[in-house]
C-alpha cells in the first residue's frame, strides 16, 4: 500500500501527543476565523518534520452568514464586507478578500499539504453553482503560488455526472466520507470520516478493515467524536 496519512479533524488530545502518534492533522480554527500568524507558526514550529498538516478553509468562502457555524466566528464580520455577500464561492469582493487573507495568513504560514473547502448542504447543485464552483478553483489554482493541494467536499445533494464535469474542469480533490460516497477524483485520496449515522458512532474493527482495503494513497482523517481513539486503531491497523 502506498503512503496514508492518518490523523484527526482538530486536535482531540493535546497538540504533543497527536504529533507523537498521529501523522496529520487537519485545522479547523482556520474555518471559524483567522488565528494570528504566531499561533500558526508556533504549531509548525512545534511539529515533528514528519508530521503534515492540511487546513479547512475559512467560512467567509463557502458558508452563507446564515449559516450556524458563524456563531463561533470570532472576529467582526464587517473586516470582510457586507455579510449578505457570504459564502457559496460567490464572485464578490467579500468572498474574495476571505480568500486572500486566509492565503495570506493560513496558507503561506503554515504551508499545509492540503486545502480543504466544505460547502453546507445548502449548497447543492444548479447551474450557478457549478459556474461557481469552476471559476472560483480556476481563478484559485491559476493566480495563487499553491504549494497545497486543493480539495472540494460537497455536503449538497449533487448528481455523479454534475461533479464529474466540475472535477473534469479543474484538477482538485474530491473529498468525501468514504461510507457515504466514492470519490470521482483519481489519485490522492481525502477522507473525511464523519461517523456512519452521525458524529457520535465508533468505528469498528470491521470498518476499519474495510477502510483498509480502499485507503490506497493520500490522507484518512476522522471527524467523530472518538476520533482519538479510532485514528489511532486504524494507524496501527496499517502497520
Amino acid at each position: 500500500m502506498a503512503r496514508v496519512r492518518v490523523g484527526c479533524c482538530g486536535f482531540p488530545v493535546a497538540r504533543s501527543r497527536c504529533y507523537r502518534h498521529l501523522d496529520a492533522v487537519e485545522v479547523q480554527k482556520t474555518f471559524y476565523a483567522l488565528p494570528r500568524e504566531e499561533t500558526l507558526r508556533r504549531w509548525k514550529d512545534e511539529a515533528p518534520e514528519r508530521f503534515v498538516f492540511t487546513v479547512k478553509a475559512f467560512q467567509v468562502i463557502t458558508h452563507p452568514w446564515h449559516s450556524p457555524t458563524y456563531r463561533r466566528m470570532k472576529s467582526d464580520p464587517a473586516t470582510f464586507g457586507d455579510p449578505a455577500n457570504f459564502g457559496f464561492f460567490r464572485p464578490t469582493r467579500e468572498v474574495r478578500r476571505a480568500w486572500e487573507m486566509f492565503y495570506e495568513t493560513v496558507v503561506k504560514t503554515l504551508n499545509p499539504e492540503v486545502v480543504v473547502f466544505q460547502t453546507p448542504a445548502s449548497f447543492s447543485e444548479s447551474e450557478e453553482h457549478v459556474l461557481r464552483v469552476i471559476n472560483f478553483f480556476i481563478d484559485l489554482l491559476d493566480n495563487y503560488d499553491l504549494c497545497a493541494s486543493v480539495g472540494w467536499e460537497p455536503r449538497g445533494r449533487w448528481r455523479e455526472e454534475t461533479l464529474r464535469r466540475i472535477f473534469n474542469a479543474v484538477d482538485i480533490i474530491h473529498v468525501v466520507d468514504p461510507f457515504k460516497d466514492k470519490p470521482l477524483t483519481s489519485g490522492m485520496q481525502y477522507f473525511r470520516l464523519h461517523g456512519m449515522g452521525g458524529y457520535r458512532y465508533r468505528y469498528t474493527g470491521e470498518d476499519l478493515r474495510s477502510l483498509r482495503e480502499i485507503a490506497k494513497e493520500g490522507y484518512v482523517m476522522f471527524n467523530n467524536v472518538y476520533m482519538w481513539d479510532n485514528a489511532l486503531e486504524f494507524r496501527s491497523l496499517l502497520s
